[in-house]
């Protein structure tokens, strides 16, 4: 089952899917209520939550946490 945005930490591993696309990533810090900046675990990139949903959430949006 999908988690919502509000119950994401800071330090914990997460992937989400949007739009048919999947990004998976560690929480660095809270920047707002409602966004974060990640780090995707793939290129190691940082960018920030509000990247992915500023075009809205797709029917498919979804959000788990990463199992350690």
């Amino acid at each position: 089952m999908s988690i919502s945005i509000d119950t994401i930490r800071i330090g914990k591993k997460y992937y989400l899917i949007n739009y048919g696309e999947r990004h998976e990533f560690i929480v660095l810090k809270r920047i707002s209520e409602q966004n974060f900046l990640l780090k995707d675990l793939m290129t190691l990139e940082q960018y920030e939550l509000q990247e992915f949903i500023q075009f809205g959430k797709g029917n498919d949006f979804e959000l788990f946490e990463l199992e350690a």
